[in-house]
């Protein structure tokens, strides 16, 4: 984001569209890998689609940057749960790269109980000749085989596959809303409304758990855990946010258990802001580490605030995602928009953030020069290579010409899933069964 925000050049890549989108094509998580060559999205219907960055061509050098599809495959199936007579959807609630220790790639995918290790693997050799089988794979008859062959590798089509590695289940209640890899590499975290667990990468049968918030009666139950997050760089420390505003960071050195927390970061309430709202609109949706490992960012209905890990009592930052819905909570209880979950997300350099809101548009804040701007992901201003102008939302009186007014945005429109690219101006945005791709314009 340079200088002028509100003249942002940004150019955009449409890359997953269905016109007779059904419930299960509804993107649910969008994840770039470490590199920022590979972008996955997972849906509603339990699919994981990974997207592959083109490599520079000299014939062609401006097509660097464009994003194809490598590879699909259904992570989660619907299952019952015959017990409880419940049924656990496939929705993909959240996926994460793991670093890229060799040529294949490893990533976690979840649902609302299981978390699946996935490795993704590219083949373009086969082998042929083999003693025991035909070319068809049939078995042949033993005493038919008069002569040993040595089977060799031909080349063939390049193939990508993907195949689970490790299945982690059966050790939440409730439903998985985060997932986190450590630092260390070797294990990670799943968190539920009631407890984190952490596995090692090596271990399926077994996990630790960390955080139980669950009080002995259910009745005096007052919170729940909605996100969870390690330290980018100290493999002891973590974070975990509630539904009631509040942010608990914790050290694994202190207990096996993280019930008491080091850090207690919250924000006293203005008491003149006060209202029958208040309670929902301050759970916190997402908590992320910036990339240096200083600071936290909370999104909850209304804002997006950063936290200093050295000061507990407020935010150093408070951004207004869009305050113009102040007076509609009440039309947002009722079609319960209010409870929607928008994720946020650092550039590479800490230095930006990003977060959606309705009618599709997203906003972007500018740590540095405290601006900020409001763009739309739209399949109107989507054509490849167009330039996104900012947009305005206009409240009460007179509009402009160019401003929408508060009363016409479109609710069912969202943006809860974003993604930035870990080192370049290349963003993704999930707008409903659509995903777009922006980047800075390259002149």
């Amino acid at each position: 984001m340079e200088e002028d925000i509100d003249t942002r050049k940004i150019n955009n890549s449409f890359l997953r569209d269905h016109s007779y989108a059904t419930e299960a094509d509804i993107i649910s998580t969008v994840e770039f890998n470490h590199t920022g060559e590979l972008l996955a999205t997972g849906d509603k219907g339990g699919r994981v689609v990974i997207f592959q960055r083109e490599q520079e061509s000299k014939n062609q050098p401006h097509r660097r940057g464009e994003y194809n599809v490598y590879s699909t495959f259904q992570s989660h199936e619907p299952e019952f749960d015959y017990l409880k007579s419940l049924e656990i959807e496939e929705k993909i609630n959240k996926i994460r790269w793991l670093p890229q220790q060799n040529a294949a790639y490893f990533l976690l995918s979840t649902n609302d109980k299981t978390v699946k290790l996935w490795k993704v693997s590219e083949r373009d050799k086969r082998p042929e000749g083999y003693n025991l089988k035909d070319e068809d794979g049939r078995l042949r008859d033993p005493s038919m085989i008069t002569m040993l062959r040595v089977p060799v590798l031909r080349p063939m089509d390049l193939m990508v596959e993907a195949t689970p590695r490790r299945v982690f289940a059966n050790a939440h209640t409730y439903h998985i809303n985060s997932i986190s890899v450590n630092s260390d590499y070797e294990t990670y975290m799943s968190a539920d409304d009631l407890r984190i667990n952490l596995w090692n990468f090596e271990i399926t049968n077994q996990s630790f758990n960390i955080v139980d918030i669950k009080p002995a009666n259910m009745e005096e139950l007052t919170e729940v855990i909605t996100a969870a997050e390690f330290h980018p760089h100290h493999c002891n420390t973590f974070v975990y946010s509630s539904s009631k505003g509040t942010i608990r960071l914790c050290d694994m050195r202190a207990s096996a258990l993280c019930d008491r927390h080091s850090k207690f970061f919250e924000e006293p309430e203005d008491p003149s802001n006060r209202s029958f709202f208040s309670e929902i609109i301050s759970s916190i949706s997402d908590v992320k580490f910036s990339h240096s490992g200083r600071y936290i960012m909370t999104r909850d209905y209304l804002t997006v605030k950063v936290w200093d890990l050295n000061m507990e009592n407020r935010p150093i930052e408070t951004y207004q995602v869009h305050d113009y819905l102040r007076s509609k909570l009440c039309s947002l209880y009722e079609n319960d928009c209010i409870f929607d979950k928008f994720e946020c997300v650092w550039n590479g350099s800490d230095s930006v953030i990003m977060t959606g809101s309705y009618n599709n548009f997203f906003r972007m804040f500018d740590r540095n020069t405290k601006r900020d701007v409001t763009l739309e992901a739209s399949r109107e201003n989507s054509k490849p290579r167009a330039i996104l102008k900012p947009r305005k939302v206009c409240v009460g009186g007179k509009r402009r010409k160019d401003e929408i007014s508060v009363d016409s945005l479109d609710f069912s429109k969202k943006i809860l899933h974003t993604a930035w690219h870990p080192s370049e101006n290349i963003i993704a945005v999930a707008a409903t069964n659509n995903l777009y791709i922006f980047q800075d314009k390259v002149n």
